[in-house]
């Protein structure tokens, strides 16, 4: 068995003087060393290699098709098209990787890429065959071809797919997930349409804002004030502020307040809401 010398530390007690401290002691050991994984050094060593097989895939292709696009537009343009035939059936592996643990998601990725490719194939037999070169054309295709289907074989070994009810129990959860989510934003949208329904009856309240003039009111005697009616002289959200102001805190006993001086006809849903607002805004 092989082995290999490694360093490790321990405490141990060291006296100087009479005095014990714990202090740190290096020392080395051997340890067994595991054997080597082929298995792990074969799948990396295929998977480096198709990579690089994908690369020059890629520079051929390119050149090839955005020679023949650089025919009717100008080169930069020509090339930066090209470029989105290869883009385009990688990206769909790449999510056919993404969903190598469930095989009914990867399966649109699976066939878009399939397209994606024909139709990139397609492109650099084009080009040779206007070129007067058909048989390169073909061979040039061919090598789109064979770096796709070397890619379908490494992600075919990479996948896991999951046992019928461990599949079901991973839906279950996405979606259990995913529901969270999508509450998120329709929380915030139903907030926003709250805000902008308070925002239009507040514009549209045609209730006065300010107390009415008291000037013919005998100032020494105040207990003798004519009471406000009931549809006026204050606003409703005026009510709920005057309400807390003066120590309120009970909902009713607010409401009871506002339908006093504000609005006899006062929503209690509106009273509410703008005694959240006031909270919130405290």
């Amino acid at each position: 068995m092989k082995t290999r010398t490694v360093q490790r530390t321990r405490l141990v007690p060291h006296t100087i003087d009479g005095k014990t401290e714990m202090v740190l002691d290096r020392y080395q050991v051997d340890v067994p060393v595991p054997p080597r994984d082929w298995d792990r050094i074969v799948r990396t060593a295929v998977t480096i290699a198709a990579g690089l097989i994908l690369t020059a895939c890629v520079v051929w292709s390119t050149a090839s098709i955005g020679d023949l696009l650089a025919r009717v537009v100008i080169p930069p343009a020509a090339y930066a098209a090209a470029v989105v035939f290869d883009l385009a059936w990688i990206s769909c592996m790449a999510l056919e990787w993404l969903a190598r643990y469930d095989t009914r998601r990867a399966v649109l990725p699976r066939k878009a890429g399939h397209v994606a490719l024909l139709l990139a194939m397609g492109a650099v037999a084009a080009h040779g065959w206007l070129a007067g070169q058909l048989v390169i054309g073909i061979v040039g295709a061919a090598v789109s071809g064979l770096a796709k289907g070397l890619w379908t074989v490494v992600l075919a070994h990479h996948a896991t797919p999951l046992d019928n009810r461990t599949q079901q129990w991973v839906d279950k959860q996405r979606a259990e997930a995913g529901g969270r989510l999508a509450m998120v934003a329709v929380r915030r949208e139903l907030t926003r349409a709250d805000a902008l329904v308070d925002a239009e009856r507040t514009a549209l309240d045609t209730s006065p804002d300010a107390n009415p003039d008291e000037s013919g009111q005998p100032a020494d005697r105040p207990d003798e004030e004519e009471q406000p009616a009931p549809s006026g002289p204050m606003t409703i959200a005026d009510a709920v502020r005057t309400a807390a102001d003066s120590g309120l805190k009970d909902p009713d006993a607010i409401l009871r307040y506002v339908r006093t001086v504000a609005d006899a006809n006062a929503n209690p849903e509106t009273v509410n809401r703008y005694i959240r607002r006031l909270k919130l805004a405290s």
